[in-house]
């Protein structure tokens, strides 16, 4: 029986650092999925993402739009969505206008997060209630991964970059994550070949593309500025030898024979 492919969104933060940008990293607990690697924040998308009225409060990009930027029929802006409301479940960071006056109220903010959490209340009801301007049009899609059919869950996730107010430290949940913190992509990949870090391809190939850029913004206008639909899907495959499993990427020798 062939396992459900669950869409996902996965969401990479960045921020000017002292000598170059940095990205928020938070570590998954042994009970989650992915439990003790370290990724981004994200998660599946749920059916409220892709609500008409959920899309309103969606800052300068149209489900057309999003759409036409994922290559996929409808309810592409449903991925930003979940991203933005992920990022505040997990990280307890609103990627909301900095005007939003929700922003101010660190109280509320926190209160809200835990509600939301616990499911006392929708992602929805938080927007209608602060009449919210969600920051849609700060984030671009820049991977597109999809889970390898030896794994018992698979996902096909979106990654996207979004650019963070400074004065947003961001904080774990404490439930699905037990660690996180701002490092540049660079010292990850770093801390990943020491052994200190482990990850699993998608997240250690989101880092090796992201040393290539010397600021957040260069990262980031190199990914607005692709056409649309000019990310494609990548779907790792692997092999069992010699009791090790070996992974190919789309491109590489022997990857279309396996």
């Amino acid at each position: 029986m062939n396992t459900q492919i669950r869409p996902a969104a996965t969401v990479i933060l960045m921020r000017e650092g002292t000598d170059t940008f940095e990205i928020f990293m938070v570590k998954r607990s042994m009970k989650s999925s992915f439990g003790s690697l370290y990724v981004f924040p994200g998660g599946t998308l749920d059916p409220e993402d892709s609500l008409p009225e959920m899309y309103q409060y969606c800052e300068g990009l149209s489900d057309d739009q999003a759409s036409a930027k994922l290559a996929v029929n409808q309810n592409g802006l449903a991925y930003w969505v979940a991203c933005i409301r992920e990022c505040y479940e997990e990280a307890g960071i609103l990627l909301t206008n900095k005007s939003d006056t929700l922003l101010q109220d660190l109280k509320k903010l926190d209160d809200y997060r835990q509600q939301l959490n616990s499911k006392e209340i929708t992602f929805y009801d938080i927007c209608k209630k602060n009449n919210l301007q969600l920051r849609a049009n700060n984030i671009v899609p820049c991977a597109h991964w999809v889970t390898p059919d030896i794994e018992p869950k698979r996902f096909d996730t979106r990654f996207f970059l979004a650019k963070v107010h400074s004065e947003q430290l961001g904080v774990h949940d404490g439930f699905e994550l037990t660690e996180s913190f701002w490092i540049s992509p660079a010292k990850a990949l770093e801390k990943f070949h020491q052994g200190e870090m482990n990850m699993i391809m998608p997240t250690i190939k989101s880092l090796e593309a992201l040393t290539q850029f010397s600021s957040r913004e260069e990262a980031f206008n190199h990914f607005k500025d692709l056409e649309d639909g000019a990310i494609p899907p990548i779907l790792p495959k692997f092999i069992k030898k010699d009791g090790a499993w070996i992974g190919f990427l789309p491109g590489e020798d022997g990857y279309e024979s396996i």
